[in-house]
């Protein structure tokens, strides 16, 4: 019987974790791969031959090649049997949302309705809505968008003010409010819609027919990126909603949007990756054509930098991605065997693991706007040609910073998270910092010894990070108090190390579990040396910064302790990249 010892969302800060225990992609089955490479071959023969007409805005064909998908069954991976779709695993899920992410704003469609246009009626629907909408959603008879930001409310979706009003006979809310920036929204045929009934303070939610009367969508937005996507402000005057289309609970639309902005984070954090490899691939093939005197551009080590460092980013994120969807997958399987329904123990275990879908967010959405930056610049003034596609993706990428929360709302959101997790009780973060912070003189810190083994020094060194987040923690909630939430700099130093944390220590935990099924790892050893020997510093960085922010009591016992965590051996990263990319070289694609 499987192992289901999972961490808590942000315990990784206090508790480590077996290798044993996470899952990486080098476990994919049969099955997994078969269904990535359905995918692929789609996106191959449907999407890439037809992307520029895409980009002009046909909203007709955007919908044409999203019921080819759904012939396939690929809009129902997430969707039980019963409905009609295939009921995978999350961590397929995940995988299907990666590899659609190399399909520029085809993907931004694809995921819109797979994701927030369907799962929202499937997650919290009675079994008449299930009925009537989404499974006819699975197989492209309808397309679904989803309805949240107002143009006065957008980090703060709870100060919109779409109103709706139960009618005398109880049997329609009349509907009345805007909506922009709803994906799908110029040819979709059902609308996840959010708005508070009468006075009441928080959202409710409900399902509209996009062809009600009263219901009017504006032209598509002309926008930076994913072009193809129909983006469109929605106007709403008398509509009227049978009382059968009110999703969920009266006020439990403000749960239910802030639950599926968590699934959204965590499968955008699987989407870059797919969009990453791309870029990559598509960077080393240019420099394996292109020469300048009289050499490829290929064998310059600048060039090497660039690859290796792009692909280095890519694995690390890509190591987490993977780790926290067996985590969610684990949360599912106990919910239901303590007789949840599976739509509820879905979405309430993907909430659960709210800090690290906001990890996953906010370093891949970053993560990606390095690799695609860099991809134009290895392709030099041809990367700025519309002829290309890495300036496309360029564009594309801009979006995810945005997208489910900025990454400004998500950093904060990650840290306060934590925070609140162990004020409830689900770990002792506070309880362990105080007791760092009391030994602070004495702190066990991690320095290499010749006697360690490979692995005691990534372990060593994550540990290290580690005490230095909670050194800092337990410094500012001390020093500021409820106050902590207006010093948005240090929350957002303690948040980039946190990050720094997580997706370290996965990379570390994919690599150690890559040699015990293979044996030597090789190359990825390289791949988390230099991860590791980088991300010590950037930690060093931010923590420096919040601690000379803070100006506690004890600033030279805490500035002492961090420069002692941070230490860390010398790592050729020079040569070490230069591996990484002759690798990518030689493959000519991204193959780690």
């Amino acid at each position: 019987m499987e192992n289901t010892e999972f961490l808590k969302s942000g315990e990784f800060l206090i508790k480590d974790t077996d290798p044993q225990e996470v899952f990486i992609p080098e476990e994919f089955d049969e099955e997994q791969q078969m269904i990535a490479q359905t995918i692929k071959d789609f996106i191959e023969a449907e999407v890439y031959p037809r992307i520029d007409d895409l980009d002009k805005g046909n909203r007709e064909l955007m919908k044409e090649i999203l019921k080819k998908s759904a012939d396939l069954g690929l809009l129902g991976i997430a969707v039980n049997e019963e409905y009609g779709g295939f009921g995978q695993s999350f961590v397929t899920q995940m995988l299907s949302a990666e590899v659609v992410g190399a399909a520029y704003s085809f993907s931004v469609a694809f995921m819109a309705h797979s994701g927030i246009g369907t799962l929202p009626i499937l997650y919290y629907g009675n079994e008449d809505q299930r009925q009537r909408y989404v499974s006819k959603l699975v197989t492209g008879e309808f397309i679904g968008s989803y309805c949240l930001t107002e143009p006065g409310a957008g980090s703060d979706p709870n100060a919109g003010k779409t109103n709706a009003v139960p009618s005398e006979d109880g049997n329609y809310y009349i509907l009345n409010g805007q909506k922009m920036w709803a994906t799908n929204a110029g040819f979709a045929d059902t609308q996840t819609v959010f708005a508070k009934i009468e006075n009441d303070r928080v959202l409710s939610a409900f399902i509209i027919d996009a062809d009600s009367e009263g219901v009017v969508v504006g032209p598509d937005e002309h926008k930076m990126g994913i072009k193809g996507s129909s983006t469109a402000q929605i106007y709403y005057n008398d509509v009227k909603v049978p009382a059968a289309n009110l999703l969920g609970k009266r006020g439990e639309g403000f749960r239910i949007a802030l639950n599926i902005l968590h699934m959204g984070r965590i499968k955008l954090g699987a989407s870059v990756l797919g969009a990453a490899k791309k870029a990559i691939t598509d960077s080393v093939q240019y420099a394996n054509e292109r020469k300048q005197f009289r050499t490829l551009i290929a064998n310059f080590g600048a060039i090497k930098h660039k690859l290796a460092e792009m692909v280095i980013k890519t694995f690390a994120a890509e190591s987490a991605v993977y780790r926290v969807s067996k985590d969610v997958d684990k949360l599912i399987d106990k919910h239901k065997s303590e007789g949840r329904d599976k739509g509820l123990a879905t979405i309430d275990a993907i909430a659960h693991y709210a800090v690290e879908a906001a990890i996953l967010k906010v370093y891949g959405s970053e993560m990606l706007d390095y690799v695609v930056d860099e991809a134009v610049q290895i392709h030099g003034g041809m990367g700025y040609s519309a002829e290309m596609d890495v300036e496309r993706g360029y564009r594309d990428s801009r979006i995810n910073r945005i997208f489910e929360g900025t990454n400004e709302i998500n950093r904060i959101l990650l840290v306060d998270t934590a925070m609140k997790r162990t004020m409830r009780g689900d770990y002792d973060l506070f309880g362990v910092a105080e007791k760092l912070t009391e030994d602070i003189k004495g702190i066990k810190t991690y320095k290499k010894s010749n006697s360690d083994d490979y692995f005691t020094l990534s372990t060593g060194y994550t540990g290290n990070m580690k005490k230095i987040a909670l050194l800092l923690i337990n410094a500012a909630t001390k020093t500021f108090e409820r106050k902590l939430v207006h010093e948005q700099e240090i929350l957002n130093n303690i948040s980039d190390i946190m990050m720094e944390i997580y997706v370290a220590e996965s990379t570390a935990l994919r690599v150690k579990k890559i040699e015990n099924i293979k044996g030597a790892a090789g190359i990825y050893r390289d791949i988390l040396d230099v991860y590791v020997y980088d991300s010590v510093q950037k930690v060093r960085k931010s923590a420096l910064d919040a601690v000379n922010s803070i100006e506690g009591e004890n600033t030279d016992d805490l500035l002492k302790a961090i420069y002692e965590l941070s230490e860390t051996a010398g790592v050729n990263v020079k040569e070490a990249r230069r591996r990484i990319a002759d690798k990518l070289i030689e493959d000519n694609t991204y193959k780690f």
